[in-house]
């Protein structure tokens, strides 16, 4: 239809109700003239006249008063649904459905979502732990996290902090086999791999060369496709590892880990939140990615810092000196 069959038949019902077309363009915010214009298309379209019409007054015809018992409980039902959906948009409360990937959640997120629960205590987080990002509308997810490129496929995202590749060895480690001077010296060393969920493979370790990021692939002494596990075989010693710097980092500032090769840490990757629009966001869905950028964009804790890549290695045992970590690739 060419004309606004809501506006028309709430126009119709609030003249019916006030008994004034004008009352009724008032009380809607429109023109008397838009008002007339409405319901003379809605008779138009149904066919019959609905009101008696003067100058002075308005009175409804038998049509109209069979037509308004009709549409009065429906609209009713529709104004109430429209102001429960703002409400709901108002509100801080509700279900919120967020998809991150596990590690990112345990380690980084987690702090961020308790925090937001305390504050906000009638939102019902619905968490799903997964890598992938599926038809976020068919998911019905709220928010999302990705580790790694930014998200595509019609979402809004925005980096949180950059994730680092760093190279590390436990102190017994680089005691027993020494330490690469170089990224090829990683050919004689027991190095650790993390499978890819889709290809089965492990991935190839990525490295920063001056400008470039250089992808290798490193043959795994020990291959596993979950990330805590990964960093326990290294910390135990079984392995050199590439291990994301939101995992590397609480293990190199406790001392658990040594990181390697520290001149070709690559951070390229980053932890990026995604969701659906800018715009018509319910209010704990924009409050939790609010505190979400507030607590984790510029965040150091997951990051190491420039002196905290200038460990202690020389000769390949835990020492006083950086040399040997600043070879070439």
């Amino acid at each position: 239809m060419a004309f606004n069959e809501l506006r028309a038949i709430s126009t119709f019902v609030k003249a019916a109700e006030l008994g004034s077309l004008r009352q009724a363009a008032s009380a809607q915010a429109i023109t008397p003239q838009a008002a007339s214009q409405a319901l003379g298309q809605l008779e138009a379209h149904l066919g019959v006249r609905l009101f008696h019409r003067t100058t002075r007054s308005l009175s409804l015809t038998e049509e109209g008063a069979q037509f308004l018992r009709s549409v009065q409980p429906g609209l009713s039902t529709l104004q109430r649904a429209l102001h429960g959906a703002r409400r709901g948009r108002e509100d801080i409360a509700g279900l919120l459905r967020i998809v991150a990937p596990r590690s990112i959640m345990l380690e980084v997120l987690w702090p961020v979502l308790e925090e937001f629960c305390r504050r906000h205590p009638l939102v019902e987080p619905d968490i799903q732990m997964d890598d992938r990002i599926g038809n976020w509308v068919e998911d019905r997810v709220d928010v999302g996290f990705r580790a790694g490129v930014p998200p595509e496929g019609g979402v809004v995202s925005r980096r949180l902090m950059p994730l680092q590749l760093v190279v590390c060895a436990s102190p017994a480690y680089i005691a027993a086999h020494g330490a690469p001077a170089t990224i090829d010296d990683l050919a004689s060393h027991r190095c650790s791999g993390f499978r890819h969920a889709g290809t089965g493979k492990a991935m190839p370790w990525e490295f920063r060369v001056g400008e470039d990021i250089v992808a290798r692939n490193i043959a795994s002494s020990f291959l596993s496709n979950d990330v805590d596990l990964e960093a326990r075989a290294v910390v135990a010693g079984q392995a050199i590892g590439q291990l994301v710097g939101v995992t590397a980092a609480p293990l190199v500032r406790t001392g658990l880990l040594v990181p390697l090769l520290t001149a070709h840490v690559a951070d390229h990757l980053g932890l990026h939140v995604y969701y659906g629009s800018r715009h018509s966001q319910p209010s704990r869905v924009r409050a939790f990615i609010d505190l979400a950028v507030e607590r984790l964009v510029g965040n150091r804790q997951f990051v190491l810092q420039p002196h905290e890549l200038a460990p202690a290695v020389d000769g390949g045992k835990a020492t006083g000196t950086a040399k040997a970590l600043h070879g070439g690739g």
